[in-house]
């Protein structure tokens, strides 16, 4: 394998921690190892969603994630339900890091709980097969963390091979496997192609990645733009992407200010101004697709002092609003009254919204289900009286 591997070029393993959450949580109380255990955004909450589940939850229960909390009580009362313990994630997440750069500095996080790793110059380690089993079993005996690893020449092929033995598997993809394995499959299931994606692809006829890999290249650049011939390259096995270090850090903080045209006493104002630059910040983080925990104002007074103050909470934002009433909440804290001259907003340590941290999103999905049934109200008696029945506040006051 080492010399087929040498010479196709890069060696690059694809390290998935498996159902995170829920093994940073038996890796710290080891008792809930046999048991069928999940991660909740409320366990009190009657419309909590399953956030993450180990896989005696996932295969003797049939309990999977997003599914709902009552519904996955129903299927195994004896289920264990824990609440989100971000720190404790961010906290395992970087020691398995840690642990993956003592193998090779050709780390590249991709989410907190996988990574990408250039092993290609790793030839005193062993094998590629060797150095993923010493992986595995490392992270297993110091961390009590389970992993999937994928070896292949590129990140695309890695990721897929991670994929496929769940959980402790080691996987094996050779480009020349590529027609056998990964064409057969639904597109839906290829890394890069989501459902809107996989949709549009089926209304041209493209149902497995084996129909992909041999589509138009005018067609589907009509249908996807440039990520239409991007994808193609993926399902034939091409990826020319370094594993890159710094992929991370290219957007550390995402931030905007004003000076003021006159010294400001009146928190009215400043709050108005705090919310005009929160829809500034949150736009560029949606444009680079980041987000962040951290919220930093700067206020600067008339007499040019300036302070800087930030707060992390724990669930990571990307909306305005959310960002403003951050700002407001260290605006309130820390302001003393004095003229201010100049306000800033910057989200700090922002990190991908898709790649990082994956499982994010299902706590916004959570807070939208605890007020599905105020959007049915909402829905129906604008089907009854016209859309201008219910209008937001803040559209009234605008309008006045």
């Amino acid at each position: 394998m080492q010399k087929m591997y040498r010479k196709q070029g890069r060696i690059i393993l694809h390290v998935d921690c498996n159902s995170f959450f829920a093994s940073c949580e038996i890796a710290r109380d080891p008792s809930l190892k046999e048991k069928a255990v999940v991660v909740a955004g409320d366990p009190k909450e009657r419309k909590g969603i399953v956030l993450a589940a180990n896989y005696i939850a996932k295969r003797r229960f049939g309990i999977y994630t997003t599914m709902p909390l009552w519904e996955a009580k129903k299927k195994c009362p004896s289920l264990v339900v824990l609440k989100p313990d971000f720190s404790l994630y961010r906290e395992t997440s970087s020691k398995v890091f840690q642990f993956l750069r003592r193998i090779s500095p050709l780390l590249e996080p991709a989410s907190i709980d996988e990574g990408y790793l250039d092993i290609t110059e790793c030839d005193s380690l062993g094998s590629p097969l060797e150095i993923a089993e010493y992986i595995q079993q490392g992270l297993l005996q110091t961390l009590h963390i389970p992993v999937s690893i994928g070896i292949a020449p590129n990140k695309f092929l890695a990721k897929m091979a991670s994929e496929m033995k769940k959980p402790l598997g080691i996987t094996v993809l050779r480009k020349r496997d590529v027609p056998n394995i990964l064409w057969p499959l639904p597109v839906k299931e290829m890394h890069g192609v989501g459902d809107k994606t996989a949709k549009k692809l089926n209304t041209i006829g493209i149902f497995t990645i084996g129909e992909l890999a041999k589509a138009e290249e005018e067609r589907l650049q009509q249908l996807l733009g440039i990520n239409g011939i991007r994808l193609k390259e993926r399902a034939n096995g091409i990826d020319d992407r370094p594993v890159d270090p710094e992929a991370g850090e290219k957007w550390k903080s995402i931030g905007n200010s004003t000076t003021l045209p006159y010294n400001v006493t009146e928190e009215r104002i400043l709050l108005d101004v705090l919310r005009e630059l929160a829809q500034s910040v949150s736009e560029r983080m949606k444009r680079k697709r980041v987000v962040s925990s951290t919220v930093q104002i700067m206020i600067r007074y008339s007499n040019f002092q300036t302070i800087t103050r930030s707060k992390t909470w724990e669930n990571p934002f990307q909306e305005a609003e959310e960002i403003f009433q951050y700002a407001a909440y260290l605006l309130k804290k820390h302001w003393n009254g004095n003229p201010v001259r100049l306000l800033g907003i910057a989200a700090l340590d922002v990190f991908d919204k898709k790649a990082a941290m994956k499982q994010l999103d299902l706590f916004h999905y959570e807070e939208e289900a605890k007020r599905e049934a105020l959007w049915k109200t909402m829905e129906q008696l604008r089907q009854k009286f016209g859309e201008d029945i219910i209008r937001r506040g803040a559209n009234l006051f605008q309008q006045d």
